[in-house]
Formats: C-alpha cells, sequence, structure tokens
C-alpha cells in the first residue's frame, strides 16, 4: 500500500521555543524525525510556518510546505497541505508529529496499513495497555475506550473505564493509553476545517473528539509495547540527545 507523512512542524513552543530546529547530535529535530519517517518509504512533507524550518528541510533533501500561522492543530496545519496538494479523497495521509525524533518507522506503517484496512473508519490512531495506577490518574495521559471491533467510542483525559468498587492492587488496570499519531483519509481532512468543535473537545482539549462528535469512525491499533516519548521539554531533549549520541 501507499501512503504519504506530512510532519507539522510550527516554530514556536511554549515550553520550548524554536523546537523544530533544536540540535540534536548535529541535526536539527525536525530533520531527525523526517529521516525516521523517511524509512518507511513514503512521500514526505514537512509543513511549516516558519520559514527557517522550511528552508533547513530543503537544505536536508526534504520537502516542505509554508502553511499559516494561525492554525490552531496540527490537523488543521496538515488539511491545508492536502488541498495544495491537491490529493484524491481516498489518499491516506499519517500525521507524524514534528517533535517524535525517536518516532518507530514500524509504528507509522502499522497505523497506515489499519486504516487501510478498514474501510468504515476515516481516521485510524493506536493505543497500548497501561498498567500503572500513577499513569491511569495522570490527566496529561489520554485514556480510550475501544468498541468490541477496536474502533473508538472515547477519549479521555479522566481514568476510564473507572472500576465502579475503585482501585483494587490485587487487580490490574484494564485501561489502554492513547499513542498520538494518527492516519486520515483524504477526504475527512477535506472536511475537518468545516466541522464545529464539539463540546468534549473543547472540555478535554482533544481534537479527535471533535471527530466522533460528528460521527466519523476511528480504528484503533492496539500495539504490545509503549513508543518511545517525544520532546516537550529541555529534559526530554537532553535525554533524546544522550539516546543519539549513544548510538554513534
Amino acid at each position: 500500500m501507499s501512503f504519504k507523512i506530512v510532519i507539522p512542524a510550527r516554530y514556536a513552543s511554549t515550553r520550548l521555543p524554536g523546537k523544530p530546529l533544536a540540535d540534536i547530535c548535529g541535526k536539527p529535530m525536525i530533520v531527525r524525525v523526517a529521516e525516521q519517517a523517511a524509512i518507511t518509504g513514503a512521500e514526505i512533507i514537512i509543513a511549516t510556518d516558519s520559514v527557517k524550518v522550511f528552508d533547513v528541510a530543503k537544505a536536508h533533501g526534504f520537502y516542505a510546505v509554508m502553511t499559516n500561522i494561525n492554525h490552531v492543530s496540527g490537523t488543521d496545519r496538515i488539511a491545508e497541505v492536502v488541498k495544495k496538494m491537491g490529493w484524491a479523497d481516498s489518499e491516506i495521509v499519517v500525521n507524524v508529529q514534528g517533535d517524535e525524533p525517536l518516532i518507530s518507522p514500524m509504528l507509522i506503517k502499522e497505523v497506515a496499513e489499519n486504516l487501510a484496512n478498514h474501510n468504515q473508519a476515516d481516521i485510524a490512531t493506536a493505543c497500548h495497555s497501561l498498567h500503572l495506577e500513577a499513569d491511569f490518574l495522570n490527566p496529561h495521559i489520554v485514556k480510550v475506550i475501544l468498541d468490541k471491533a477496536s474502533y473508538a467510542n472515547y477519549f479521555s483525559r479522566a481514568p476510564i473505564p473507572f472500576p465502579r468498587d475503585g482501585l483494587n492492587q490485587a487487580k490490574p488496570i484494564q485501561a489502554m493509553r492513547h499513542i498520538g499519531i494518527y492516519a486520515y483519509r483524504a477526504a475527512f481532512l477535506n472536511t475537518y476545517a468545516n466541522l464545529t468543535p464539539a463540546p468534549t473537545e473543547q472540555l478535554e482539549s482533544l481534537e479527535q473528539l471533535r471527530a466522533l462528535w460528528h460521527g466519523y469512525k476511528i480504528s484503533v491499533a492496539v500495539i504490545d509495547n509503549a513508543p518511545a516519548s517525544g520532546v516537550d521539554t529541555q529534559a526530554d531533549l537532553a535525554r533524546v540527545r544522550e539516546i543519539f549520541a549513544s548510538l554513534g
């Protein structure tokens, strides 16, 4: 199967300004992400609001597109790329976030294949089992509930599903942690900007709830292990630099 990869790269970052260009052992972060994505063999486009990021992408041999600086989400930025490129409605487009220099190419392919294999779905994403109580209760870790066919029923920052009788250390937590990678059909992206925000989306600050609110189906691939985490803070950046340095 074939699919496209779009890497949204917004230059501004509250916690880590200029994050896409942060150096990781001699290469900017956005280039490290693109190199990982390139292992899949898919066509890659870096979507940015910064001339600096655009020029760096081109200098390293990657195709880049300038997008509106006012986009509120990566999905909006990707939708603009789809429109500019004129891709067919059936095209599968994977959103690989620009702060994931350790992203697994296999995970990217798995999410794209999941969408290709589920004709009723408009979006595909991924999750893995969550085991620690602290993670279950952490509002920064998004949980997802699936139906019997592995379509998403709901995403939440709350601990769901919560056992009626309370947490019991003798019983394992039965919850799934959402992984923030998405594959979309281009047809959905062409309509996304016209969808009104959902009350649940605004309450939880989770843009995927807009799709569920409007009746779109999200297929969720269940993977065995948690993927490498992305870069949100200076401490995350230091950790990733150490990993790349160890790889030589």
